[in-house]
């Protein structure tokens, strides 16, 4: 099998979102810094809880999901549907925002490490305005393949020769999606590699959040995104050689929608009249309220 070739190296950027947390923002920075399907990836890892205590207060999305993915760390989900869920290390909340949600998402913890994931994964337009969806999978329920030397692959979304995921995603789980989406925590330990197969049709990337990453002749830092070519079967994971501890990357890969995307902060359509009726929706309290006749 032939491996994908390396497009382009990006350095995620430092910024704040919901009451101030910290975090680096790997995809969305820039509207031509997203690939597509996925909107936005966020990465958070901070032990000093004035970095993150503050949350995410309710706020209200429409027209695309939300995974969010705890490494370490304890986060609590509110949502005017009724839904709760206690986040907790190694589990993922779905959120599909469809037609409109109203959500919280804050932390449990007064100190320690807090460290995760939020992607934002867009949905076609025949499925923006659909009821919204929530699911909780916990740690135990996420479907891990295990690599030499204490290395292991946890798959959150899609389908490896080795595993697929739980039932995730919108309304019966990520693989009914026509974005297909691949979405997986690989660890590598030093002196080893792994190949993961990416079907054709999707675009790929990984994040690199601990460790250093053999990319063809280069050692790629955490805190980078690392962009593929659509030719070749496979993308090869194996840490640089600098990489004493081996390394540790989220991989996301998933089948383009190519529609136009009209986003007015957490709302992303197809066209600015969607946004503007979303805008009204929203000042008018019925964003998140059933449409009629549903």
């Amino acid at each position: 099998m032939t491996t994908r070739a390396i497009t382009r190296i990006l350095p995620a950027q430092a910024t704040q979102d919901g009451a101030g947390v910290r975090l680096l923002r790997v995809l969305g920075y820039q509207h031509h810094v997203r690939m597509d399907p996925f909107l936005m990836l966020d990465a958070f890892s901070s032990d000093d809880p004035d970095d993150y205590i503050a949350g995410f207060p309710p706020h209200p999305h429409r027209g695309f999901e939300t995974v969010t993915y705890i490494v370490d760390g304890h986060m609590r989900h509110r949502d005017h549907l009724g839904n709760e869920g206690d986040l907790r290390a190694g589990g993922v909340q779905w959120m599909t925002a469809g037609r409109g949600i109203i959500h919280e998402e804050m932390p449990q913890q007064e100190n320690g490490l807090l460290r995760g994931f939020q992607i934002w994964l867009n949905l076609p337009a025949t499925e923006k305005m659909q009821p919204a969806h929530y699911r909780d999978i916990p740690a135990a329920d996420i479907t891990t393949a295990e690599l030499p030397e204490g290395g292991f692959i946890k798959l959150i979304a899609g389908t490896i020769p080795w595993a697929t995921c739980p039932l995730v995603g919108p309304g019966q789980g990520a693989e009914q999606s026509v974005t297909q989406p691949l979405i997986a925590d690989i660890c590598v330990m030093a002196g080893q590699s792994v190949d993961i197969p990416v079907p054709a049709t999707h675009q790929l990337l990984l994040y690199v959040f601990e460790g250093q990453l053999a990319a063809e002749d280069q050692a790629i830092a955490a805190g980078h995104s690392v962009w593929y070519g659509e030719q070749g079967e496979v993308v090869r994971i194996a840490p640089a050689a600098e990489a004493a501890n081996g390394v540790r990357v989220l991989l996301l890969a998933g089948k383009p929608l190519n529609e136009p995307i009209a986003q007015y902060g957490p709302f992303v359509m197809n066209t600015q009249q969607e946004i503007e009726q979303a805008l009204r929706d929203y000042r008018d309290g019925v964003l998140a309220q059933p449409a009629q006749g549903a």
